[in-house]
């Protein structure tokens, strides 16, 4: 899309606001720390779990945050391209959800606690099940991992799309 007057693209630089972007940012480098620190080694596992917590809270407060502040316009594009990102972005927080969640399931039928730095440890809603511990194991280490691995892709592929084909500026509403 070309303005009249000056027939350059388009930009689109209406920002997220500051809370906004510092939840995207915190939430993203806490993903990757708990993926670091678990490949560690297993002797990281409290730590892990403590920063899983924490991400758990942080994303419940960032969906809040999400209803409460109102994004900025998205750029101009197909529809299609708009119900995808839109798809993406709900993928991504329920991903955000599941991956913490399964992982404190898992402790805890597994009849493990969850501290969180060693400030607190949140109580137990299950029972000890060692076979629930296995099947969110499982979902926690596979299914939920691959999908929020895959949209984490999906949404940053979009991003730099936006960025260097389309030209329109869509990584600047995020810093």
């Amino acid at each position: 899309m070309t303005t009249p007057a000056t027939s350059q693209p388009t930009r689109h630089t209406d920002k997220y606001s500051l809370p906004t972007r510092i939840f995207h940012w915190i939430g993203a480098l806490l993903i990757i720390v708990a993926f670091v620190i678990i490949n560690i080694g297993d002797e990281y596992i409290s730590l892990h779990k403590s920063i899983g917590a924490s991400f758990f809270i942080w994303t419940v407060l960032r969906i809040i945050n999400r209803f409460v502040v109102k994004a900025p316009p998205h750029p101009p594009m197909p529809k299609w391209q708009t119900a995808i990102a839109h798809l993406t972005h709900l993928g991504l927080y329920v991903a955000m959800l599941a991956m913490p969640i399964t992982g404190m399931l898992m402790s805890m039928y597994g009849g493990r606690g969850v501290s969180v730095f060693g400030l607190f440890s949140l109580p137990s809603v299950v029972g000890i099940d060692r076979e629930m511990a296995k099947v969110m194991n499982g979902l926690h280490t596979g299914a939920v991992f691959y999908v929020l691995v895959f949209l984490v892709i999906a949404h940053v592929g979009g991003a730099l799309y936006h960025q260097f084909v389309m030209k329109d500026n869509l990584i600047s509403r995020m810093k």
